[in-house]
């Protein structure tokens, strides 16, 4: 890999956009720092200083964990240009203006490093204009760089050059942003709005002139083009009102200011929508003035009528047949639609039929192959399947022909026919535009395969588009053993993998014989078990469902020796004599967080959520995740002055009682579940390949299991004093009192029981106080509701 470092950015720029990259910045353990104007009035980072505050408030949280916002430096261009020339990298990220941007390049030149790259975060400005305000001698070293809102969340960054951009300053930023921020990189060429926003944004339109067409309504249309078409929940205009809608606007107008017909012959539906004039005539834009196309009242969700201007009671839905349609396969799918005789089939056969035409005709202009532009729309606008992808899927020549029969009868919105490359040649011979060889170039006439720089041998198992040759987990490697429910496998003769392969990777009886023989077959063969299931989740935690039946025939009894099966296998994992590597993705909980934090080592996927959440089904932890909360309580307490164990108790406690799950790694880390040692990464498709090291080298660095030993406990004086807190809240009304029946019995576990402060305990004595008072849980009729609701709804009940 390239030796270029990124040691500390300068974010230019402290509106939405710049504050939230700095903060994933910070996120990654990246040393930043934010300009912006000095303030006319008080501190001269006042602006600055405002959005670092505004970082904490926001939802979803563009910071891993909110306090880590002090992180963020804060500078100004009056007083702090020389804080430039430390940095390696230099993110532009003010407001989408040509002539402001230009200015500010001229400012900063004479501060930047000799080897530091500077990119221009812009939704679709030319970065070759850009550029020309720029010195000869940092031309090289400039490009574009375009983060997708939120940035933390969003997987896609789009990298353009210039004409005299150094082609590896391209190859260092992809890997920095690849592997370093944990995105996935699309090279886009310098047209206006670049990949993703040249084809969404002209999809969004195109969607809104069929709306017209059609006469249906914002939240119809939303419930057709949301999870049932495959894309983002949020729909159409849902996701408009996210974005805001001034940004829409303004992103629409840089196609309108930037083509023309001749320069895209689907100019004439590039007009800005009258709905969409009428709402900034109102002021009314989106989730952030708290009115768009929705606006909410109370509870209820109103949707905006044109006509009368007015809100109106929304809520409605897509006719059934419609859903039952879209889940038929491809091709049979795409021909219903067609054939559909109602308007809202006939209107998702319009939409889809405009992108396919769309990309098809741009796909030589704006990107260097079809597997950008698919990549682009799965990564930037939350579909399930690029463009390309679905209609590979259905048929490549059968769908050309039904688009371009569209297009002849004068159904499209042009009358450009599909590129010849459609109907001949390679890509007619191989049935679409993604094979082994790679995807389909129609600027070179030729399969391109994927870049191969050096980063990506870090993805043993990249996220593959449709058609496309990669290898796949479930086969690949040498399979050791497998059955239903997990699959033992190595990939180097080294390290045993366990895949499990339940449904959310439940914990099952069958799934905790497989790791026990994982452990087996790594300490007789092997260096270490790495737990890694290949997609997410991680495992949503103990198979309650497979336990039921065992419950209705024997009641407590028989479910008791289950749970004691249970921890026996957590503490094989805990106590192997080779290195247990958990690689977290996705959900950790109950059962899976259980899994993780008996493991020697987690590795974690900066996205992950992890936390013990039996409460919310009426059960207490019983699969030793209690006792860990009270190990480690005794561990760090060990290492302070104080004697009492309370204090290092508390956190763990409230998270386990409440229910609380770290909603990204480095909150999880702040609530105990994961260490200081523990190693998190940023990109998804890196977790193996770090989870294989670490257990190399763990083995390799003379690795030895954790001696058995006994533990204090803060005993009966600490349970009153917890007690004593829970008695408050339930009077108070802030839980029920089953909630607090519960919560007693964790208090009891962690507290190590009717024992004596500071008394010495086991392991297994803690898990059988566990075991115990999950057992008794079971046979609680509120329990039994919560469990019976959570099962048949998938939601919590609260009783």
């Amino acid at each position: 890999m390239s030796r270029f470092q990124v040691r500390k950015v300068a974010v230019l720029g402290a509106g939405v956009m710049g504050a939230q990259i700095a903060a994933h910045l910070v996120n990654v353990k990246v040393q930043v720092v934010l300009f912006d104007l000095p303030a006319k009035e008080g501190p001269k980072n006042g602006i600055v200083m405002r959005a670092v505050e505004g970082l904490k408030k926001l939802k979803p949280s563009p910071l891993g964990v909110a306090d880590d916002a002090v992180l963020i430096g804060q500078a100004n261009y009056e007083e702090h240009m020389e804080q430039l020339r430390d940095c390696d990298l230099i993110i532009e990220a003010i407001a989408e203006r040509m002539d402001w941007k230009r200015d500010l390049y001229k400012k900063i030149a004479p501060f930047v490093a000799p080897h530091a790259i500077v990119a221009s975060n812009t939704s679709g400005l030319s970065i070759t204009a850009l550029s020309e305000a720029l010195p000869e001698a940092l031309k090289p070293r400039f490009c574009g760089i375009h983060f997708f809102n939120p940035p933390r969340y969003m997987t896609l960054v789009e990298l353009i050059n210039t004409p005299t951009t150094d082609p590896q300053i391209l190859d260092d930023l992809e890997t920095f942003v690849t592997s370093g921020l944990g995105k996935g990189v699309v090279r886009a060429h310098d047209t206006p709005n670049f990949v993703a926003n040249r084809v969404g944004i002209a999809g969004m339109l195109a969607t809104m002139k069929e709306v017209e067409n059609f006469g249906l309504t914002w939240d119809v249309v939303d419930d057709l083009t949301g999870k049932k078409l495959g894309r983002a929940s949020s729909g159409t205009f849902r996701t408009a009102d996210v974005v805001g809608l001034d940004t829409l606007t303004h992103v629409i107008k840089t196609l309108q200011d930037n083509l023309t017909l001749e320069t895209d012959p689907f100019y004439a539906s590039f007009g800005t929508p009258a709905v969409l004039k009428k709402l900034l005539e109102l002021g009314n834009l989106g989730q952030k003035t708290k009115a768009g196309f929705y606006k909410k009242v109370g509870r209820d969700v109103l949707r905006f009528e044109l006509d009368s201007g007015e809100y109106v009671p929304g809520g409605a839905k897509a006719d059934e047949v419609y859903g039952r349609m879209l889940k038929k396969p491809a091709a049979e799918r795409l021909r219903l639609l067609r054939n559909s005789e109602g308007p809202q089939g006939q209107f998702l056969w319009a939409i889809l039929r405009n992108g396919f035409h769309y990309a098809a005709v741009h796909l030589g202009t704006i990107a260097d192959n079809a597997r950008d532009v698919d990549q682009a729309m799965r990564w930037g606008f939350g579909m399930q399947q690029g463009p390309f992808e679905l209609w590979q899927e259905a048929g490549w020549l059968d769908v050309a022909k039904m688009v371009q029969e569209d297009i002849d009868a004068g159904k499209a919105l042009c009358n450009t026919p599909l590129p010849e490359w459609v109907f001949k040649g390679p890509v007619a011979e191989a049935g679409g535009v993604h094979t082994a060889q790679g995807s389909w170039s129609a600027s070179k006439g030729e399969f391109v395969a994927r870049r191969a720089l050096p980063v990506y041998a870090r993805q043993p198992f990249p996220e593959a588009l449709r058609g496309e040759t990669l290898p796949d987990f479930r086969t690949a490697g040498t399979t050791l053993f497998e059955d239903d429910a997990i699959r033992l496998w190595t990939m180097d003769d080294a390290v045993v993998i366990a895949s499990i392969k339940t449904k959310m990777h439940a914990i099952s009886m069958e799934v905790t014989a497989g790791l026990e023989r994982a452990v087996e077959l790594a300490e007789k063969s092997y260096q270490g078990v790495v737990i890694w299931s290949g997609d997410e989740p991680f495992s949503a935690g103990a198979d309650l469902q497979a336990m039921l039946p065992g419950f209705m025939m024997g009641g407590a009894a028989a479910i008791d020796e289950a749970v004691a099966e249970l921890q026996r296998v957590m503490r094989r994992l805990r106590y192997a004599s080779v290195p247990v590597v958990s690689a977290v993705r996705g959900l950790a909980l109950g059962g899976g967080c259980e899994m993780a934090v008996h493991s020697a080592r987690r590795v974690v996927h900066m996205e992950s959520y992890v936390g013990l959440v039996e409460v919310g089904v009426g059960l207490v932890p019983g699969a030793g995740g209690l006792t860990y909360i009270a190990r480690r309580a005794a561990e760090n307490a060990a290492t302070s002055t104080g004697k009492d164990l309370l204090p290092f108790l508390t956190e763990g406690f409230t998270a386990a009682a409440m229910a609380k799950v770290g909603t990204s790694a480095l909150e999880s880390r702040k609530l105990g579940y994961l260490l200081d040692s523990d190693v998190i990464v940023p990109h998804k498709d890196e977790l193996l390949f770090v989870a294989l090291n670490e257990a190399k080298a763990m083995y390799q660095g003379g690795y030895r299991a954790p001696h058995k030993r006994l533990f204090p406990v803060a005993g009966r004086s600490g349970k009153a004093t917890i007690l004593g807190s829970l008695v408050n809240m339930r009077d108070g009304g802030f839980i029920s009192q089953h909630d607090f029946h519960i919560a007693s019995l964790i208090a009891n576990v962690v507290t190590g029981g009717d024992v004596d402060a500071g008394t010495p305990v086991s392991e297994e004595y803690l898990m059988t106080l566990e075991r115990r008072a999950f057992c008794a849980l079971l046979e609680h009729p509120k329990t039994q509701e919560r469990i019976m609701g959570m099962l048949s709804t998938g939601k919590p009940v609260r009783n």
